[in-house]
C-alpha cells in the first residue's frame, strides 16, 4: 500500500522523476540527490513502510539481496575501493525521510567521508548484562 503524502512512495512508484538506476515490482533504485559520495543510491519499496521495523522479513530479505547485487555492479561500474550500506531508523538513528530505504554508498580512497562511531568501553559486567537482557 502507498502512503498519498509520502515522497519516497511517489518516487518508488514512478510518480516523481529521477534518476532511477534499477527497478523490478517491489523496488526502485535511485540516484540519492545529496550524494555521499559519486554514484550514492537509494534502495526504496513501491509499498510503503516507514521503517526496518514495519518492514516484511520476505522483503528485509529482497532487499539485502538487491543490495548485494547493485553493490557488486556499481563496484565493478565506478571502480570504487569498498563499499557502505546505511539504513536508519528513527530520528535519533538519522532517518529523516519515514519511508524504508538502504543507503548504497560507493567508497573511494581519501573521498572525505567518515561513516563511522566512536566506539565505548563497557565493563564485562556491563556487557554481560546486556547479553542477559538480549538472550531471555
Amino acid at each position: 500500500m502507498k502512503k498519498d503524502d509520502c515522497i519516497f512512495c511517489k518516487i518508488a512508484n514512478g510518480e516523481i522523476p529521477t534518476n532511477s538506476i534499477y527497478e523490478d515490482e517491489k523496488f526502485r533504485v535511485i540516484l540519492d540527490m545529496g550524494p555521499a559520495t559519486k554514484g550514492h543510491a537509494l534502495i526504496l519499496p513501491k509499498e510503503h513502510y516507514a521503517n526496518l521495523y514495519e518492514l516484511p522479513e520476505d522483503w528485509a530479505a529482497e532487499a539485502m539481496v538487491l543490495a548485494k547485487r547493485m553493490a557488486g555492479s556499481m563496484t565493478e561500474k565506478l571502480g570504487c575501493d569498498g563499499f557502505n550500506l546505511v539504513q536508519n531508523n528513527n530520528p535519533c538513528a538519522g532517518q529523516t525521510v519515514f519511508h524504508f530505504h538502504l543507503h548504497l554508498i560507493p567508497r573511494y580512497e581519501n573521498d572525505g567521508q567518515e561513516i563511522l562511531w566512536n566506539p565505548t568501553s563497557p565493563s564485562a559486567e556491563e556487557l554481560k548484562e546486556i547479553h542477559q537482557i538480549l538472550t531471555k
